[in-house]
């Protein structure tokens, strides 16, 4: 970002499941800022062969997708350098949570569109709950379906405005049966699998709280209390990592808890197991997580030490975790949460 150069701000548009009107909402405030004199333009459009929301495209200015070339195939993605060289005041950029075509600078459109904010742009776009990573492990219990797309909740936590786009469970398999969202044939097959009316009940729910819950952080963000009030002690989290694949599941727990109770949460591991938690390690990375390492024999001891000494309130640990017992004994002044992988029911 260039000196005297301001971040662009996010603007979400939030749903529960294909259908809902996510990408109608942005498309209907970009005309809406274009008609009030803004400069906006579309970064990237997925039609999805849906007539009214293809409708709402005309007539505003559209950047070209870029042509990457992988192993003899064409693909074609968002040209956010295109986008960043147009520089419109605002960007419409749909799916956030996509992954890019083989051989784009970057992975995940997500940091395309932080690239694009570096730029000064505004940037609307459109997500479902289901994307936010630290979600994941209840969307998959809810739905039986292991989400591999996702945001970092720090990004999400970025949005100047989270706008959840929301229909009745029983209103979106209405537009279902009538081939709005999917042809058919994949209406059909969607309507037997993941829209069944249970999973999308729970997943607007998720929806609805994720949009509170953002609404919550930014009033007490721009809330100044009096200084006669004295804030509680704050909580501060571990959690221990292991090679056991659990970990994913502990880490999105206690990155979930600390993110609700407004925690500090920091990741610990053994020396011995550093080439077995690398995959949790980076994990941590996206979620901006501070990592640190301990030596000795006597691992639980070792962690707990270190915890009292960073004054630590709080321990989650998988229990597949060696000596945890032990743990638990020796972190008495602590609260200790043992995470045990979800086991979904047949």
């Amino acid at each position: 970002m260039g000196a005297g150069e301001r971040q662009g701000k996010l603007k979400i548009f939030l749903g529960y499941a294909a259908g809902v009107g996510k990408t109608y909402q942005m498309l209907t405030e970009t005309r809406h800022l274009r008609d009030l004199g803004h400069d906006v333009a579309i970064a990237y459009f997925e039609p999805h062969a849906r007539k009214d929301t293809i409708a709402l495209t005309e007539g505003l200015d559209a950047i070209p997708r870029k042509r990457y070339e992988y192993r003899g195939a064409i693909f074609e993605d968002m040209d956010t350098e295109g986008v960043i060289a147009r520089k419109p005041e605002v960007a419409a950029v749909d799916e956030f949570a996509h992954t890019n075509a083989p051989g784009a600078p970057r992975v995940k459109r997500w940091q395309d569109v932080m690239e694009i904010r570096s730029a000064g742009i505004d940037v609307l776009t459109s997500m479902n709950v289901q994307h936010i990573e630290s979600l994941n492990d209840q969307v998959w219990y809810i739905t039986g379906i292991r989400v591999r797309e996702t945001v970092p909740d720090w990004v999400v936590r970025e949005a100047a405005e989270v706008v959840m786009v929301d229909v009745t469970p029983r209103a979106l398999l209405h537009r279902l049966e009538r081939g709005v969202v999917y042809a058919p044939d994949k209406a059909r097959s969607a309507m037997e699998h993941f829209f069944t009316e249970s999973n999308l009940t729970a997943l607007r729910e998720l929806a609805m709280r994720q949009a509170a819950h953002h609404l919550d952080a930014k009033i007490e963000t721009s809330y100044e209390p009096s200084p006669w009030f004295r804030a509680p002690a704050a909580e501060k989290i571990l959690l221990w990592l292991t090679p056991d694949r659990s970990c994913a599941a502990l880490i999105r727990r206690a990155w979930r808890v600390a993110d609700y109770l407004g925690a500090s949460c920091t990741a610990v591991y053994a020396r011995p197991d550093s080439a077995g938690v690398e995959q949790w390690l980076r994990f941590c990375r996206e979620l901006r997580i501070e990592t640190y390492c301990v030596d000795g024999h006597d691992v639980p001891r070792a962690i707990v030490e270190s915890a009292r000494r960073r004054g630590i309130t709080q321990i989650y640990v998988t229990r597949a975790a060696r000596e945890v017992n032990l743990l638990v004994d020796l972190a008495r002044d602590m609260q200790v949460t043992v995470v045990a992988e979800r086991v979904r029911e047949k």
